[in-house]
């Protein structure tokens, strides 16, 4: 690992003007992803500013009927939470689907969304990758690719968003707030916060340089059945493969959000008429376009079987 310097701020705005200042600063809080990325070089930050003692740690009710969730809320304590439990339960089955104990014990609700994917050609320093290596090319468009993406890719990347709890957000419609160095808020619609590769796969989100992740926000509860389904390798601390989350009422209707198929958690809310007909008419126009590889054509079979599970349980 290569040495850095060290700060602990004393505001989200002091925060986030200190990774403005320096191009190759990064925020660190629970340290789960980024800190295995440095021991690899993949991240070779020199200055790292820890925002661990700025507060942003609790859950609270808004004056709207949801709940904002501090950006250092720790995993396991959003996944416990008797309010998310009984009214998130998507979110909450989706954080305990993650990772092991001690990572959930770790990793933060900002941190869980800014994890960067598991493609093995990004791990890999000795492959072209234009997510670590901008302009270096895609080792994955010509190798193994069971892993990644069928949906939303390009020539320049077809990596997967690897998280579980962003993909549970988005069936949610949760909005990211930040604030920027000169102490200004904003607040992102989920939809909206991670991007596509295009020709920037190495951009994953849309905040900008030095921008600071303070809270997501939950609209009030939809009601209904909540169900979180991840098919993969192994039954624990693996990515999915394929990952549905549902929200859907007693009449059919609902919501579904995809995981592992595409560079951000997938949802196609036009699709979403169609619940009541089943995963084969939800699915059919979810992947309208999709562009599989030899390798993981079997995602667009899995997805809509992974859907049709989630449905039928939820009916039960």
């Amino acid at each position: 690992m290569k040495s850095f310097t060290y700060e602990r701020p004393n505001s989200p705005a002091d925060a986030a003007a200190a990774v403005s200042r320096n191009p190759n600063a990064k925020f660190i809080a629970g340290g789960t992803n980024l800190l295995d990325l440095m021991k690899l070089q993949i991240e070779t930050p020199t200055h790292l500013v820890d925002v661990n003692g700025l507060g942003l740690d609790t859950i609270e009710a808004t004056p709207e009927g949801g709940l904002r969730v501090g950006a250092l809320v720790r995993n396991t304590d959003l996944a416990s939470d008797a309010r998310v439990r009984k009214d998130y339960a998507v979110l909450s089955r989706a954080l305990l689907a993650g990772a092991s104990g001690q990572l959930r014990n770790k990793a933060t609700t900002a941190g869980n969304l800014l994890q960067r994917t598991r493609c093995p050609y990004f791990y890999d320093t000795a492959q072209a990758c234009n997510k670590r290596q901008p302009g270096s090319g895609c080792s994955a468009l010509d190798g193994v690719s069971r892993q990644l993406a069928v949906i939303g890719a390009s020539e320049a990347c077809i990596a997967t968003h690897p998280g579980d709890m962003a993909v549970a957000m988005r069936v949610l419609d949760a909005t990211v707030e930040t604030v920027d160095a000169k102490g200004a808020s904003r607040k992102i619609p989920i939809a909206d916060f991670h991007r596509l590769p295009g020709d920037r796969p190495e951009v994953d989100t849309s905040l900008a340089p030095g921008e600071l992740i303070t809270a997501v926000t939950l609209p009030k509860p939809l009601g209904g059945a909540h169900i979180y389904r991840k098919v993969r390798d192994r039954a624990s601390y693996a990515y999915a493969l394929v990952s549905v989350a549902a929200v859907v009422q007693p009449d059919g209707s609902g919501r579904a959000a995809f995981g592992g198929v595409a560079h951000k958690p997938w949802r196609v809310e036009a699709a979403e008429g169609e619940m009541a007909r089943g995963a084969k008419a939800v699915t059919a126009q979810v992947f309208a376009g999709a562009k599989p590889t030899h390798d993981n054509a079997y995602k667009l079979t899995l997805a809509e079987r992974t859907l049709g599970a989630a449905l039928n349980e939820a009916r039960a």
